[in-house]
């Protein structure tokens, strides 16, 4: 997805993009960013943050776990006004992106029904065309917008919500429902709906976080959960998902701010969450599965 985002934007921008690993960063350094077949567009990439310091716009493409430690080398360094962006998922990177920049920090949320998958260091293949929606976290009227048409400018649909819970939680909706399961089955999303057994699963999570949406007064974009998650299946049944991806590489997930996140919802707000609880379990102790 920072492909993805950073191939757009370098249409228009200077880009920079920050990343920890050394063969990334000196192939998309000699090679650029490039998305499907099209030319490779020029971007300076480093491992050192303190290269990005100056920037006019940060956008944050890292993984839930990992939003507070990519931010911390930015503590003190960034201009109090240059406005952050996040269009991660799940729920708890408003919060560590506060803990990291200050509370006043100009920040923008928001969701992407982009997808993309990477084919190789700096090159993305699209999955589908979707949308960004952005609403503030701190950001002025006067930031979304301008947030909205640099997208919009590198070819990206994107909009502005004043009230952005009802997109930020219908995304966790279809990401609780679609992602652990099709994880622990380790399979493409069209299984979540194919399979008897993972569609009743999955229709049991996406209930319960409508259920704790509802105790919490916010409202979901659909008045059907379990539909709402099976279009997404239909838009994105060959992809695997970047649960099972991670699970399949031995990586970290971001079940705790997905899954985990509607359990202690659930428990502040007095609504059972057995089935998000299971799949919580079950995709952490995958995590701790030693590779054979």
């Amino acid at each position: 997805m920072g492909t993805l985002y950073g191939h757009a934007l370098a249409q228009h921008n200077d880009v920079t993009m920050v990343d920890v690993r050394a063969d990334v960063v000196e192939t998309i350094a000699a090679r650029g960013l490039a998305v499907d077949d099209g030319p490779a567009r020029r971007v300076d990439a480093t491992r050192d943050p303190s290269r990005a310091f100056g920037c006019a716009f940060l956008f944050l493409f890292v993984k839930a776990p990992d939003t507070l430690g990519a931010l911390r080398p930015f503590t003190g360094q960034l201009n109090p006004s240059t406005p952050i962006i996040s269009l991660q998922n799940g729920l708890g990177n408003e919060e560590a992106i506060k803990a990291a920049l200050g509370g006043q920090v100009p920040l923008v949320v928001g969701i992407t029904t982009e997808g993309s998958v990477a084919v190789g260091h700096g090159h993305s293949r699209r999955i589908g065309v979707g949308t960004t929606v952005l609403g503030s976290g701190g950001a002025s009227a006067a930031t979304l917008r301008t947030v909205a048409e640099l997208l919009q400018a590198g070819g990206l649909l994107a909009s502005i919500a004043y009230d952005i819970r009802p997109h930020l939680w219908g995304k966790l909706l279809v990401n609780a429902a679609i992602n652990p399961v099709a994880a622990l089955l380790d399979r493409r999303n069209a299984a979540i709906t194919d399979d008897s057994d993972a569609a009743e699963l999955a229709r049991e999570i996406a209930l319960e976080v409508a259920a704790v949406a509802r105790a919490l007064r916010i409202s979901l974009p659909t008045a059907d959960p379990w539909a709402y998650v099976c279009e997404t299946v239909a838009a994105t049944a060959e992809a695997r998902n970047s649960m099972t991806l991670d699970l399949e590489a031995k990586r970290r997930t971001e079940v705790n701010q997905i899954n985990g996140a509607i359990v202690a919802a659930g428990r502040r707000a007095g609504v059972p969450t057995p089935y998000n609880e299971a799949v919580l379990r079950l995709v952490r102790a995958k995590e701790r599965t030693p590779a054979d």
